[in-house]
């Protein structure tokens, strides 16, 4: 592509530009006489630049992105990469779980240990709702939950009574 060409090409684009913007503000670039004349033939050369705004130029198919100006060194992206900020820290609070032996962190509940009596929450909750034959509702009274073989206490007096009838869970304390 010689210098000349390249010339042509970038005003063609700029006025292409331009008159898209004008389009765009309402602003019409060729402003045409309130009354017609017969002369010479003035408008020729809008007529040329109208046909300018709607050919296409290379510029219109390209889609625009930021290029970096130098490639980045092997090391230097590397060092980014591998940036003891982005690291993730070594924990060291970490204990086995005393009820079922899997790993967890010293001050966070176990998630086995957290599924298991999520599970048992929901089984009681299920029957809780079975009783009252509707959905859960805040209850007026403190409940109590009795596994087989459990008999109520006297300080389960007037509380809300909840039999299950399966053998309490080991991890499933009876002062809960």
């Amino acid at each position: 592509m010689s210098l000349s060409s390249f010339v042509k090409f970038l005003r063609r684009s700029l006025l292409l530009v331009e008159c898209r913007i004008m389009q765009a503000t309402g602003l019409d670039r060729h402003f045409a006489p309130a009354l017609a004349l017969q002369g010479p033939n003035l408008l020729e050369e809008l007529q040329h630049e109208n046909e300018q705004c709607e050919e296409k130029s290379l510029l219109d198919s390209i889609f625009w992105m930021a290029a970096p100006k130098k490639r980045r060194t092997i090391e230097v992206n590397r060092c980014r990469r591998r940036n003891e900020k982005k690291l993730i820290p070594v924990k060291n609070n970490i204990v086995p779980c005393p009820e079922c032996g899997n790993l967890k962190q010293k001050h966070i509940l176990c998630g086995f240990c957290y599924e298991k009596v999520r599970r048992e929450t929901a089984l009681i909750r299920g029957q809780i709702q079975a009783m009252e034959g509707g959905p859960l509702k805040n209850p007026a009274m403190e409940t109590v939950v009795l596994y087989e073989n459990e008999k109520p206490r006297e300080a389960d007096k007037g509380k809300r009574i909840v039999e299950v009838k399966r053998k309490r869970p080991s991890w499933f304390s009876q002062l809960v």
